[in-house]
């Protein structure tokens, strides 16, 4: 067991390299346009979205897009042409707007909720990741989540889902609050990120990591003294919880990205996606330089597994020499046995992909740290 305390342990950090997605760390762009979108999750819906921006002369410098619940998120940053800066001009923001917000529409029925706001760089833009929680939150997420037994009871044996318990603790006038889920990279995080939203407090928190599962213990104050002694209350909380940390989970069949930069690059590549009836589940891009990286994971056009001959034929119209598909030791394609194949990713993403929550911690603890205080008896 850890706990959060004000003690921090001495040496080299690695957030840097569990935070980065081959190379490139998904940062807010300061000096470029930001495109919010929150939607129905459609088959195309991206695809469509890059491509007017393409048209319109968009350059993309990053895409950050997750999926849950069948609502869909995205961030995708922009400059005003290849090197051009952001889009200051109000009258070409608008017109950008408009044209997006048409193509969002296209894809969802009345009364769908949806959304889609482009913003100006500001030196306060909020951390990618932990905006994409805010959206998908604001977009109502959560409403459907389930843990293993809707969040009530024990954690039943074996079971690997989410799952949240609520307690008081009289003596101290807290709420504890217990999460069970698997272990992964940044799930302090995304819990963190959910608590704070809500505006609960943190006065103490305790965590373990062990096999392929992790524990955490949060003691809970909302940040203006409301009590949570309403069902409705706890239920809320335990849906967002849980929500929060199955919104990084990922669906589908994982491809990596190394390509030199281009404009109009992204849009090719999810418009052959779309042809080949392939949906992209979460995607992770980002430009450094004149290279592009990142991941991304595609299902078929109902969210299923995907045939990997269909995924090939993709790869093989785009380029296949910039996207790998990244085959994990106990991957096996549908319908084949076993092979002694080598994992094509790099060495550098499979060990950042090992990290476990328990290594996450130290590496995180200075920036979480800063918003816990201890218990006062």
């Amino acid at each position: 067991m850890q706990a959060l305390c004000e003690t921090r342990r001495c040496g080299n950090s690695s957030s840097q390299e569990v935070n980065t997605c081959l190379g490139i760390e998904m940062r807010p762009c300061q000096k470029d346009t930001a495109l919010e979108m929150t939607g129905t999750d459609r088959p195309g819906l991206m695809s469509e979205i890059l491509a007017v921006l393409a048209g319109l002369g968009c350059n993309v410098t990053a895409v950050i897009a997750w999926t849950h619940n069948t609502r869909a998120a995205c961030i995708i940053y922009v400059e005003n042409g290849r090197g051009g800066g952001p889009i200051m001009d109000p009258i070409r923001l608008a017109h950008v707007q408009e044209q997006l917000q048409h193509v969002v529409e296209a894809h969802h029925g009345r009364g769908e909720k949806r959304s889609v706001r482009l913003t100006t760089p500001a030196p306060w833009r909020t951390h990618t990741e932990r905006r994409l929680h805010q959206l998908m939150y604001a977009d109502g997420d959560y409403e459907w989540c389930r843990g293993c037994d809707g969040g009530g009871g024990a954690h039943k044996h074996g079971c690997d889902r989410t799952h949240v318990t609520i307690e008081r603790c009289e003596e101290k006038g807290y709420w504890i609050v217990n999460v069970r889920s698997r272990d992964r990279p940044k799930l302090l995080f995304d819990t963190v990120c959910a608590l704070t939203d809500l505006e609960y407090v943190v006065f103490h928190a305790v965590v373990a990591s062990k096999g392929n599962m992790a524990d955490q213990e949060y003691f809970i104050r909302h940040k203006y003294g409301c009590p949570l002694d309403t069902e409705i209350e706890r239920r809320k909380l335990t849906l967002c919880l849980i929500a929060a940390i199955e919104r990084r989970t990922s669906h589908g069949l994982r491809l990596d990205l190394c390509s030199p930069n281009q404009m109009g690059l992204f849009s090719d590549i999810t418009r052959v996606f779309r042809e080949n009836s392939l949906s992209m589940s979460r995607i992770k891009i980002a430009t450094q330089d004149d290279r592009a990286c990142g991941t991304i994971y595609v299902t078929d056009a109902s969210g299923h597994d995907v045939d990997p001959k269909t995924v090939e034929l993709a790869i093989k119209e785009i380029g296949g020499s910039i996207i790998a598909i990244h085959k994990s030791p106990d991957w096996v394609p549908p319908g084949s046995f076993p092979s002694k194949t080598p994992n094509i990713a790099n060495d550098k993403v499979e060990d950042g992909s090992r990290f476990s929550f328990g290594s996450l911690l130290w590496s995180q603890l200075e920036w979480i740290s800063s918003s816990f205080r201890p218990i006062r008896s």
